[in-house]
């Protein structure tokens, strides 16, 4: 299992720096995952998508969720997880229950959190596209801790990278996907991201 006791703390400040460099974030705790690529050609990352992530489900600050981007996973140790085994994936970012924020594979890079996906006109949404995870469950809520991170972030990659498009996992594979669920905040979120209206998930009300 990997080893998460160093967490991220939000005390902790990082030496002064640009807040970015080759597309890893200042203030997130680097953990690198082997599950990435390069983006197409000419890819225009306008697009954030989040996600919600628990491992097991309903299972909350066990390290499972980073085990599984690093490919350090233990198959056995949960019935659960014997249904994925196998499985090589990564988001971008991760924030944890508490509001710690993990970054797994850099910016500029291709991560592996989309799937079969559609999106404004577009297929396969890894190619220029930012992916977020949420420690929770599908459908549940988030702590106000994991808003404040989000909300951070979030506005640090639009500064960065040509931004016009949020949406959910939901938004992007419907019928397939069904995360972050109805206990996300979209209007808080929305309202903080600056984006108008044709930049949200459509229904979306702030």
């Amino acid at each position: 299992m990997l080893n998460t006791d160093a967490k991220p703390k939000a005390s902790e400040v990082p030496p002064a720096g640009p807040l970015w460099l080759a597309g890893w974030y200042r203030f997130a705790h680097r953990v690198d995952s082997p599950n990435f690529g390069p983006r197409p050609a000419g890819a225009c990352i306008d697009l954030v998508v989040i996600h919600s992530i628990s491992l097991p489900p309903g299972e909350f600050g066990n390290g499972c969720v980073q085990a599984l981007f690093t490919n350090q996973l233990d198959w056995n140790a949960h019935p659960y997880f014997k249904s994925i085994e196998g499985l090589q994936v990564s988001a971008h970012f991760f924030i944890d229950r508490a509001g710690g924020l993990y970054q797994f594979v850099s910016a500029d890079d291709r991560a592996w959190h989309a799937g079969a996906s559609q999106y404004r006109g577009r297929e396969n949404c890894n190619d220029d596209s930012i992916g977020i995870e949420l420690e929770g469950l599908e459908g549940g809520a988030f702590t106000p801790a994991q808003y404040e991170t989000l909300i951070a972030l979030n506005a640090a990659i639009t500064a960065q990278y040509p931004v016009a498009h949020l949406a959910g996992h939901e938004h992007i594979a419907p019928g397939r996907k069904a995360d972050p669920g109805a206990g996300f905040d979209w209007a808080r979120v929305g309202r903080a991201s600056g984006l108008p209206d044709s930049g949200l998930p459509l229904g979306v009300a702030r």
